[in-house]
């Protein structure tokens, strides 16, 4: 019996976000047709992949705590060294 992976909704809202001439890549999924909250990962400037601990009613929510990050802590905040769960 195969194990079929689980289908991924993507928000229109993440990409590749450029902030000072450093792209980061943010994703913001959930299972699809579902209701459930929103995740937020973003893949830094090394390539590492920093997801946050709690999790979002809307995508935009998600995406509002990717920016308050970084307009508090910058877009370098996401390399390997930056704390987890954010």
């Amino acid at each position: 019996m195969a194990i079929l992976d689980p289908e991924i909704e993507h928000s229109p809202l993440g990409g590749a976000i450029t902030r000072n001439g450093q792209t980061v890549t943010v994703h913001i999924y959930r299972f699809a047709g579902t209701e459930d909250e929103w995740t937020l990962e973003v893949v830094g400037l090394d390539s590492s992949h920093i997801v946050w601990a709690e999790t979002f009613e809307t995508d935009l929510e998600a995406y509002e705590a990717f920016e308050r990050t970084v307009a508090q802590d910058g877009i370098k905040s996401f390399t390997e060294d930056a704390p987890a769960g954010h």
